[in-house]
């Protein structure tokens, strides 16, 4: 099976499944990172990449013999061409860098220059070693793929253009991306029938905002090696869960990035198989010497004329036997019946009590769970899991619903139709209760009255405004009418013409009845007062005059 190897930088990297990508075997003469207190109990899993320069003297020693053999030949070479002349096989190689708040943007450029000098270790091409970039924080951008760049120049100016994403750290989001999006035959990645090894590295300086376990899991079951490398505040726990098994040879510490430098010769000597720099060459646990075999004559240092100097095709420990060799795995893993390649030793198969899924690590094993479950706190059993709490990107809310989630908003928000973002809501669209205009402010609303209604104290209804309080021009009196107002006089004036002054009015009898009633009736008095006393008159006359005339005949 084809290992993937993953190098995560300021990150966390998960342990592999299957073969591993050819190396040599990890120096007795590492020592422990000091690092803070806080921090020291982790601290004694990693590993710091400086050399005692004590033991580094003896292993130059032991190679200088045979440097000096290969000048007497004739052989000319100086330190950059040392530094590109890497012997590894071809690999796909996957960078997965953390661009978060908290990595200074000064402390950003260390880390593309540390990507740049792994680089320029490398030999690169379409049919050597590949490299692709994954640039991450809340969210993940998948900066070049494998078959983007194919010479080393083009990969190291890429490398020099990329921004930070400065928020988040959605670690287990951007392995998931690396494994669906750049392991991937039209990314570029080679198929397994190439022996062609995937590696991730994760360089992070934080703690993983999101679940890395399952994930890195699964892209370990793919096939992926996952190298992991935290920085200053990166969770060792978190490194672990992520990195390939074993631990010792997947997982680095440094204290800030101004040092993580010293881990690019680890890594030249990881995935170039040595580092022809110093001569010198990781040590196996059983006494074997430079290129992972026993060494009985170390004067002849990594160049020395024996058949594994001489060149082989062992995935891991070239062994020497008289004018031949032999290939032998390390700890963990079985040689295939090819007698090359090693396989991780399958200690599922000789049992286990796994509810789920056993994944052999090592020369053990670990549970783990099926998708959309979590593995309980004895390693065994597995509960549906809590599918927000694994990593969404919902703005607001993550509701879990079954295996899955959905999005929602805040009181005053409404769900975009992405289903993931949140946009302030129309309060007044959403109901209201304003008796005529509603108005939206912020996440909620105020209503308002039409014109010539002034808001009840109720802030919903609305009454007629008084017009004349409002302001008005009347000389005398404002009656309101409807949403205007009208203008009268006190009593013994009369409104002008204008509808608003008043003038003293002209007082009679007519004007003091305007229809005339009174003064018909007086009128219809004083005829009736004159007839009468004309009739009484004319009576009296002729009464007087008939008196006459009977006195004068008689």
């Amino acid at each position: 099976m084809v290992s993937l190897m993953v190098v995560v930088f300021g990150i966390l990297a998960a342990g592999s499944q299957g073969s591993a990508p050819r190396r040599y075997e990890q120096s007795k003469d590492l020592t422990p990172i000091h690092i803070s207190s806080s921090k020291t109990q982790d601290a004694k899993r990693f590993q710091e990449v400086r050399r005692s320069d004590e033991r580094s003297a003896q292993l130059r020693q032991g190679a200088r013999t045979g440097a000096d053999s290969y000048l007497r030949t004739g052989g000319r070479r100086d330190d950059a061409a040392s530094r590109t002349n890497c012997k590894n096989r071809p690999i796909d190689l996957v960078f997965i860098i953390d661009s978060s708040r908290s990595v200074r943007p000064a402390e950003f450029e260390k880390a593309k220059a540390f990507l740049q000098n792994m680089v320029d270790s490398l030999v690169i091409g379409r049919d050597a070693t590949r490299v692709g970039l994954v640039n991450y924080a809340s969210t993940v951008k998948i900066e070049f793929l494998l078959n983007t760049y194919f010479d080393k120049s083009s990969v190291k100016q890429a490398l020099g253009k990329v921004e930070p994403l400065a928020s988040g750290t959605m670690t287990g989001m951007a392995i998931k991306t690396a494994m669906e999006k750049a392991f991937t035959k039209e990314a570029g990645a080679r198929s397994a029938s190439t022996n062609i090894a995937k590696v991730a590295i994760i360089v992070t300086d934080g703690r993983p905002q999101d679940r890395v376990e399952e994930v890195s899991a699964v892209a370990r079951s793919a096939g992926i090696e996952i190298y992991a490398v935290g920085v200053d505040r990166a969770d060792m726990a978190s490194l672990q869960l992520m990195a390939s098994q074993p631990h010792d040879d997947h997982v680095f510490y440094v204290e800030t990035y101004g040092v993580i430098e010293k881990l690019t010769s680890k890594f030249r000597e990881t995935l170039c198989g040595k580092d022809d720099d110093n001569g010198s060459a990781d040590i196996d646990d059983n006494g074997l010497g430079p290129n992972g075999r026993k060494d009985h004559n170390n004067n002849k240092g990594n160049n020395g004329l024996d058949p594994c100097a001489q060149g082989h095709n062992c995935q891991h420990i070239c062994v020497n036997n008289g004018n031949s060799y032999r290939c032998k795995c390390r700890s963990g893993f079985v040689l295939n019946p090819d007698k090359k390649t090693c396989s991780r030793a399958d200690a599922c198969s000789q049992g286990h009590d796994c509810q789920h899924v056993c994944v052999n690590s090592g020369d053990s094993y670990m549970c783990q769970c099926q998708n959309g479950y979590v593995l309980n706190p004895d390693k065994k059993t597995c509960s549906r899991m809590d599918a927000c709490s694994s990593g969404h990107n919902c703005q607001h809310i993550c509701v879990k619903r079954g295996d899955s989630y959905v999005c929602m908003c805040r009181k005053g928000y409404v769900l975009n139709a992405d289903n993931k973002t949140c946009s302030r809501s129309d309060a007044c669209a959403q109901g209201h209760d304003c008796q005529h205009i509603c108005v939206s402010s912020g996440s909620s609303y105020v209503c308002k009255c039409r014109l010539g209604y002034l808001l009840n104290t109720d802030r919903k209804t609305c009454s007629r405004s008084d017009a004349c309080a409002q302001g008005h021009d009347c000389q005398h009196i404002c009656i309101n009418n409807a949403d205007s107002y009208n203008c009268m006089c006190r009593e013994g004036y009369i409104l002008n013409s204008d509808q608003k002054t008043c003038s003293q009015e002209m007082r009679s009898e007519i004007t003091e009845d305007a229809c005339m009633c009174e003064a018909q009736i007086v009128f219809q008095r004083k005829v009736q007062s004159a007839i009468q006393e004309l009739t009484t008159k004319h009576i009296l006359s002729r009464i007087h005059r008939i008196l006459l005339f009977n006195a004068t005949f008689s």
